[in-house]
């Protein structure tokens, strides 16, 4: 099958003198998104020749807690619903989202 199409998102990086992220900025043109700011990105590949994960994970120096516990719980909530789009296995995604409620639930998080 032939590539009818292709697309790029693109992740912008301002670094402290540490190399510490300050600014994190992303754009996807096909998504109509040109340079919105971010404060945390999380970016996961699997690398099927090492059947390994490649992760990424950036948030800037002012990113508060409460908004990273945020990031944390919809991140997961996002993963058990695309873990069950992928392999339609019911069972462990309700046991997922359990654990999201959990999760949640511990951190005093609001709904």
């Amino acid at each position: 099958m032939a590539i009818a199409h292709t697309s790029k998102i693109e992740f912008k990086v301002g670094l402290d003198e540490n190399k510490v992220p300050e600014a994190l900025s992303w754009t996807a043109e096909d998504g109509g998104i040109t340079n919105e700011e971010a404060k945390a990105i999380m970016i996961s590949v699997w690398d099927h020749k090492a059947k390994d994960t490649l992760r990424m994970d950036l948030w800037t120096k002012d990113m508060p807690v409460d908004e990273m516990k945020q990031f944390f719980h919809q991140t997961l909530v996002s993963m058990a619903n695309t873990f069950e789009r992928a392999t339609n296995d019911d069972k462990m995604s309700a046991t997922m989202r359990d654990f999201c409620a959990y999760f949640a639930e511990k951190l005093e998080l609001e709904k």
